[in-house]
């Protein structure tokens, strides 16, 4: 049997599993997104009405720049957090075992639901929450903040809770690669901490840091649940524009909704994957 034949049986498990289970589900909610819908019924007609609708349509656009702002300013506080700890794990804990320990120690909050955690924030945040009583009884404030909960602030802290370790372990396991005589010989030809940071840890840290922003920027522009609770229904974004044709039985919308927001992510991560080549990391 030849070499080329024994590869393709041993890849065709693998194929067959991503055909059914990616492939053919984007090629049906893309057929679907040219169907009518009415009020009763689904009718399997090719046209172009979902997609005018939405390109016509001054609510998409505003939808999908505040998608891109949830996405952005969430990337940014996920990246100091992330970079943050794991630089302290890979370079200030000297034995693996507290390294191992205290990553360990990150994962716990997310060995519970994400709904739950996310949950977890509204009392907290609430206008008699622990923040403003704990606020109002130290004097700092004299009345409740009203935008802790409810608000745009509430859903980027829930976002920046719930996707934190998505761009901490990349991150961590790049810099755990890195060679310390590298370091070494930085400091030795006289750079200070900033210059060896700059010049030889972050450069080094690229692959792990594209991985992570992937994780993060896809995962929040689709979630929609910590939109709808963490705003209280004041604010949306693309995924909760889908759920809400979902919800009407609009199914045709939801998958042209859905198929702009697919080629939207994929065009963010080719531009992204244009500045670093991640293979290295596969």
């Amino acid at each position: 049997m030849r070499a080329g034949t024994v590869a393709w049986l041993q890849a065709a498990p693998m194929a067959f599993v991503l055909l059914v289970f990616l492939v053919a589900p984007i090629v049906m909610i893309t057929i679907v997104s040219f169907w009518q819908a009415t009020e009763f019924s689904i009718i399997p007609a090719f046209d172009f009405d979902n997609y005018e609708f939405l390109f016509g349509s001054s609510v998409t656009y505003r939808v999908f720049l505040n998608t891109f702002k949830y996405a952005l300013i969430t990337w940014a506080f996920t990246f100091v957090i992330g970079f943050t700890v794991a630089y302290f794990l890979a370079f200030h804990v000297r034995t693996l075992t507290w390294q191992i320990t205290l990553f360990l120690l990150c994962t716990i909050p997310f060995w519970t639901s994400n709904i739950i955690r996310m949950i977890s924030w509204i009392p907290f945040l609430g206008r008699n929450g622990i923040a403003n009583s704990a606020l109002i009884s130290w004097g700092v404030i004299d009345e409740p903040l009203e935008w802790l909960l409810f608000s745009d602030f509430a859903v980027i802290l829930a976002f920046v809770h719930l996707y934190t370790l998505f761009m901490v372990v990349p991150i961590f396991n790049t810099m755990m690669r890195i060679d310390k005589s590298l370091i070494e010989a930085a400091r030795d030809a006289g750079a200070n901490g900033a210059q060896i940071l700059w010049n030889v840890i972050v450069p080094l840290c690229k692959p792990g840091i594209m991985i992570g922003s992937i994780f993060v920027i896809t995962l929040v522009m689709g979630d929609f649940i910590t939109v709808r609770f963490m705003s209280g229904s004041q604010s949306a974004n693309v995924g909760r524009l889908i759920s809400n044709d979902i919800a009407l039985l609009q199914y045709p919308s939801a998958a042209a909704t859905a198929v702009v927001l697919l080629l939207t992510v994929l065009i963010v991560i080719a531009i992204m994957l244009r500045f670093v080549d991640i293979r290295k990391e596969l």
